[in-house]
């Protein structure tokens, strides 16, 4: 069937170079383009730029070692290089794609050897086929394949809920990087494995194999070039050295703790320190501003800044835009009072939002309404 398709079938001859063709550009670019041109003010992460680009790179490699099926005459050879071929997909495709996923989460620097350690299993899987031919333990990886998909999910799943209160602790801006829609790339995946695994061989599977794998490479390449480099993007302060890792930062902050004064001092003073060093000055309408540089900026550190607004039931991200929203009020009320012309998108800009959709969800979450209903109730 896979034969006849890529020699008797021109669409999905067609289909088959124009998604091997993608898949080369995207490769390419992720390796060698300078320039964003998804995002142009976000600096993409380096590690995850490469890992992106070898999944899509051996993705490409896939189209073309599967291509001397076409010239093989005996059953058992076609069977052989199919199988061989089907095993080396596992073994590159396992690591890159948990790779990518761990690299995804910048909470912390988090080790790649496992992504190794789950091909292992198709290693050796294919250096026995390789010497016995028996597929007698084929049913066995099928299975290793279910269960490490399903253990993938589920890590992520825990993952990205705790990286996202991660990131609601420590930054104002989410723009560009909350990665829930990494779990697509989990999704996707696993469509990718139970398909490719019950080995269906109708001509929608191998279309439908085409098509997932095109979308796969758009979305790829939109993800890591939308998703901020945490440890490069943010802006540097007189505090800070160029190119300081979240990691870093929090090393340097857990040896200055030791030179700070007792945790109650300092949480029953915080409430003070916000109001004449973030609230007075207008600070939180900093763009990008973290949890470090206001914990610096009120003579106190990231830890029991974070202390305080656990303490109070909040967290950092809600503290900045309850800040803001009420800014947006204060300066709607006064546009209106003046009889100015004013639009939702420049007051939200000048209440320390770059993203008017960001805006909208935070005022919502607030305000309990979105912007325009509350500016209608407001108006009568």
């Amino acid at each position: 069937m896979y034969v006849d398709l890529i020699l008797n079938d021109i669409l999905y001859f067609m289909l088959y170079s124009a998604v091997t063709t993608v898949a080369i550009i995207a490769c390419c670019y992720l390796l060698c383009g300078r320039a964003n041109v998804f995002a142009p003010d976000v600096t993409p992460h380096p590690r995850l730029r490469y890992c992106t680009a070898a999944f899509i790179g051996v993705l490409a490699l896939t189209h073309f070692w599967y291509l001397p099926i076409l010239w093989l005459s005996s059953t058992d050879d076609v069977k052989l290089w199919y199988n061989c071929s089907s095993f080396l997909d596992y073994i590159l495709f396992v690591p890159l794609v948990i790779a990518m996923l761990l690299t995804l989460l910048q909470d912390r620097r988090r080790p790649l050897w496992p992504a190794v350690v789950a091909a292992v299993p198709f290693a050796a899987g294919l250096l026995y086929y390789v010497i016995t031919r028996d597929e007698a333990l084929v049913p066995l990886f099928h299975v290793y394949e279910a269960l490490l998909a399903i253990g993938v999910i589920a890590y992520m799943v825990i993952a990205v809920r705790q990286y996202g209160r991660w990131l609601r602790d420590n930054y104002a801006d989410l723009e560009h990087k909350e990665i829930w829609d990494s779990l697509i790339v989990v999704a996707v995946m696993l469509l990718f494995f139970v398909i490719y695994s019950n080995e269906v061989e109708s001509r929608a599977f191998f279309y439908l194999i085409q098509v997932n794998s095109l979308l796969l490479i758009c979305f790829l390449v939109w993800r890591v070039e939308t998703l901020s480099d945490l440890g490069a993007s943010l802006p540097v302060t007189n505090d800070e050295a160029p190119g300081e890792t979240p990691d870093e930062t929090e090393a340097v902050e857990e040896q200055e703790d030791q030179n700070l004064p007792t945790p109650p001092a300092i949480l029953n003073n915080i409430g003070e320190l916000l109001q004449q060093h973030c609230i007075a000055p207008q600070l939180y309408l900093q763009h990008d501003l973290t949890l470090s540089q206001l914990a610096r900026a009120i003579g106190t550190n990231r830890y029991y800044l974070s202390q305080y607004f656990s303490a109070n039931g909040t967290t950092y991200n809600a503290y900045i835009n309850g800040l803001r929203i009420n800014h947006f009020v204060d300066l709607y009320r006064e546009a209106v009072a003046a009889r100015r012309t004013f639009t939702a998108q420049q007051l939200a800009n000048e209440s320390g939002y770059r993203s008017y959709s960001t805006f909208s969800l935070a005022f919502k979450q607030r305000m309990g309404q979105n912007v325009t209903s509350w500016m209608r109730d407001s108006s009568i």
